[in-house]
C-alpha cells in the first residue's frame, strides 16, 4: 500500500470520526433542551409533525458539519 494512499486513508478516518462525534454531541444537546421527551413523542403519541422537525434538523447538523469538515 502506498504511503499516500495510508495516510488518506487515516485522515479520512479522523475527520469522520470527528464528523459523527460533533453530530452526537449536538443531537444529544438538542434532545436534552427540549422540554418534553423526544422519543417518547415520536414513538408513543405518533407525533408526525416532530419526527419532520427533527429529521430536518438531523439533515441541517449533518450538511453543516459536512461543510465544516470537507472544507
Amino acid at each position: 500500500m502506498d504511503a499516500l494512499t495510508l495516510d488518506g486513508i487515516i485522515a479520512t478516518i479522523v475527520w469522520a470520526v470527528i464528523g459523527m462525534s460533533a453530530f452526537s454531541a449536538a443531537f444529544f444537546i438538542m434532545v436534552k433542551l427540549t422540554p418534553f421527551s423526544v422519543r417518547k413523542e415520536i414513538e408513543e403519541d405518533q407525533n408526525v409533525a416532530l419526527a419532520i422537525v427533527i429529521g430536518s434538523v438531523i439533515l441541517g447538523l449533518a450538511w453543516i458539519i459536512s461543510a465544516a469538515v470537507g472544507g
